[in-house]
This record gives structure tokens, C-alpha cells and sequence, in this order.
């Protein structure tokens, strides 16, 4: 029975409820916000890695950062470097490559070198931007031609006296 002004209501079917079903889904997610974030490192691939043997006869346990994807995310939302640890950007022809510190959160040692494996130009200790615009972080570097780019620790440059023109075996 329906009262004065009331409509019946309509009659779905199967067919009807499985629209029905995928619009109050598509609703609810739109309207739900966007996904949390995911902690720092999260889903993060397992880069390979290689040994740099540095001038003094350390090691450092270096991620390969090879495609353009790995250079990009570099060492973005790393909580912590240990003094043994490193990425290497490999690059594919010499050229002038600057950095800069969009979404790290710790300082870096940034060594560049040649093909040869010799440093051609290095900052130190080069700090978190702390902008969450890009285009508000300062670049490093990227003065002399480089193939590869090796980022350590902060200190680490000082630590074992990397000087420009010093060979790393790799």
C-alpha cells in the first residue's frame, strides 16, 4: 500500500542491483580521500648492488640506480644512510648531471667522477629541501662531466678523504 504522494519503488532485477552495486562503490571510493601514504621505503624494489671500493680501502655497499625511474626516486624518503651504505648512478655517456634533495630526508656526500672512475667534483653534506614544492630546492653540482654519481652519507666524503681527481674501483 502507498501512501498519498509516495511512488512505488522501482524494481531492480539482478541486473539492476549489480549497477546499483558498482555506482555506491564508485561513489564511496571517490568520495573516500585518497589512499593513505605509504611509510617511507614502502613497496620500495630491492635495487642490485655492487662494491665501490673507495681510495682508503673502504667499502661501501652501493644500490645500482641504472633506469631513469631508479635515478629519479634516488634515496627519496630514506630515514637513514649507514656509513657502509650508498647509491650509484650509472649514467650512459658523459655529461654534466645535477642534484638536487626534493623528498630526501637526510643529508648527502655527493661524489661525481668520469669514466675512469675518478672524481671530477663532490659536495658535502648537502641538505633535506625542506619544500614541498620542487621547484623550491636548490641543485648541486652538475659543474664537469660525469658518468657516474656516487651519494653517501653525510661525512662520509671527509671520513675516508675523498679528494677530487681520487680513482673509485667499482
Amino acid at each position: 500500500m502507498l501512501l498519498r504522494g509516495q511512488r512505488a519503488a522501482p524494481r531492480l532485477g539482478v541486473p539492476g542491483l549489480v549497477g546499483s552495486a558498482i555506482l555506491a562503490l564508485a561513489l564511496w571510493a571517490a568520495c573516500s580521500g585518497p589512499p593513505p601514504a605509504a611509510p617511507p621505503g614502502a613497496g620500495q624494489a630491492q635495487l642490485p648492488t655492487t662494491e665501490v671500493t673507495l681510495p682508503d680501502g673502504a667499502i661501501i655497499e652501493a644500490e645500482l640506480a641504472i633506469s631513469s625511474a631508479e635515478q629519479a626516486r634516488g634515496l627519496m624518503f630514506r630515514a637513514e644512510l649507514p656509513s657502509d651504505r650508498g647509491m650509484l648512478f650509472v649514467g650512459s655517456r658523459s655529461g654534466q648531471r645535477s642534484f638536487w634533495m626534493y623528498q630526501c630526508l637526510i643529508p648527502l656526500d655527493i661524489v661525481w667522477m668520469d669514466g675512469a672512475h675518478r672524481i671530477v667534483e663532490i659536495v658535502r653534506s648537502a641538505p633535506p629541501c625542506g619544500s614541498s614544492d620542487p621547484g623550491g630546492c636548490p641543485s648541486y653540482g652538475g659543474n664537469a662531466n660525469s658518468v657516474y654519481v656516487l651519494e653517501l652519507a653525510a661525512g662520509q666524503s671527509d671520513a675516508h678523504g675523498l679528494r677530487l681527481g681520487d680513482r673509485l674501483d667499482f
